[in-house]
């Protein structure tokens, strides 16, 4: 974790983990937060450093969802949100734009 930085914007972002227990399909929707810093992102089991994201594009797919895309030169990852992410893609492109 990023101990001495201090966060520059959270989004909230859910994904869906689907398991058969004995003979039942569960489904558990997990909840985690995207923190933006000044030289990365950091997701709960990813941390794409600043310079390696391109771009950050959101597709709305329902009045309660969409996706946020991160443009990598790892590939494209897509994390499923719930809010409105202009605060955060701004904030994004107000460090690229400093740095």
């Amino acid at each position: 974790m990023n101990g001495a930085m201090s966060i520059i914007s959270i989004i909230p972002y859910t994904y869906v983990e689907r398991k058969i227990k004995r003979t039942q399909k569960v489904t558990i929707q997990h909840s985690k937060d995207m923190c933006l810093y000044t030289d990365n992102i950091q997701t709960e089991n990813d941390c794409f450093h600043i310079n390696s994201i391109f771009d950050i594009s959101y597709k709305c797919v329902s009045k309660e969802s969409g996706f946020l895309y991160l443009h990598t030169n790892q590939g494209m990852f897509a994390y499923t949100i719930h809010t409105d992410p202009a605060a955060f893609i701004a904030a994004y492109k107000d460090i690229k734009k400093k740095g």
